[in-house]
């Protein structure tokens, strides 16, 4: 079983003098745990999910963990698996709490953690996060009638596309259920799920929140508003395509309006679904900020905050 990967920065392992002069640009005080989002991975064949965001982070200070969650499943289970890693995070570490920073799916997986266990966490972060559901979600939902032919094969393909996923990065234990991740990405299971763990949540739809909740916990969110951002990168054409079924701004999968949480850092960069965690391998906009340098600044954000 591999619950976790760790990136520590290799200056942990340097002597005293060398620490001393080593940036600490994103030393954060507790841990950083990336969170991926539906069909994600912490790594396949070393290229991570987030892709050289790690790394970046771990060298200038961060200790940086990236969790292990099912594929495809409901937010809640997710959010159950996502818990046990942090517990295993903070005994390894010695830590009081952990900063989750999740993208998509992850968001509310991330969520989850926090409300149910908030003493373990200092902050949550959505990057293009599905807080108030998608139209893709609902799209799949409202022609995939329960116990429904077309259900049972799209429940059969997801499933089988996670379970490589999973096997190709190492997780072949973890469960798959495409089903519980539509209805938990979907507007109503969403709603659902901010009753139920409303920490975060504005109070209106495109809101504003505020950074701290009623729990302790800070919440950040930022999000991308462009599907198509660079002619080379093969996914922009297929996000393009998806995006014609909003109504709204968004990055292709999810309305600028449904990514936000907490103290909106800003939900219109010129980024699309994928470019919010620098995939694909580094392809994005190049007239916009390097996605790998908003995790960094995040990260300083957040050492400045005391977190």
């Amino acid at each position: 079983m591999k619950p976790i990967r760790i990136c520590l920065t290799f200056i942990l392992l340097c002597n005293t003098s060398f620490m001393a002069t080593a940036s600490e640009y994103t030393k954060t005080k507790y841990p950083i745990v990336l969170v991926h989002g539906l069909f994600g991975f912490d790594d396949v064949f070393g290229i991570d999910y987030f892709y050289r965001i790690p790394n970046s982070l771990s060298k200038d200070g961060a200790k940086v963990f990236i969790a292990a969650v099912s594929a495809a499943n409901s937010s809640e289970v997710r959010g159950e698996q996502l818990l046990t890693q942090v517990e295993d995070i903070l005994a390894l570490t010695g830590a009081a709490k952990v900063n989750l920073i999740g993208h998509s799916h992850g968001s509310p997986t991330s969520r989850y953690v926090a409300s149910v266990r908030p003493e373990l966490v200092a902050s949550v972060t959505s990057v293009g996060g599905v807080n108030w559901g998608t139209p893709v979600a609902d799209l799949l939902r409202d022609s995939l009638p329960e116990n429904s032919i077309p259900e049972s094969v799209l429940a059969s393909v997801g499933n089988s596309l996670a379970g490589l996923i999973e096997l190709l990065s190492g997780n072949s234990e973890l469960p798959q259920s495409a089903i519980a991740s539509l209805d938990s990405l979907s507007t109503p299971g969403s709603l659902a799920f901010n009753n139920a763990y409303p920490e975060g949540i504005p109070e209106t739809y495109c809101g504003q929140g505020d950074i701290y909740a009623n729990n302790g916990v800070a919440y950040f969110s930022w999000s991308g508003a462009r599907p198509f951002t660079n002619v080379f990168d093969p996914v922009d054409g297929p996000l393009s395509i998806v995006s014609l079924l909003f109504s709204e701004p968004n990055d292709g999968l999810v309305s600028s309006c449904s990514s936000h949480l907490g103290y909106v850092i800003k939900d219109n960069y010129k980024m699309n679904h994928l470019d919010e965690v620098n995939q694909t391998l580094g392809i994005h906009h190049i007239f916009e900020t390097d996605p790998i340098t908003l995790y960094r600044k995040h990260a300083n954000r957040l050492k400045k905050m005391g977190m």
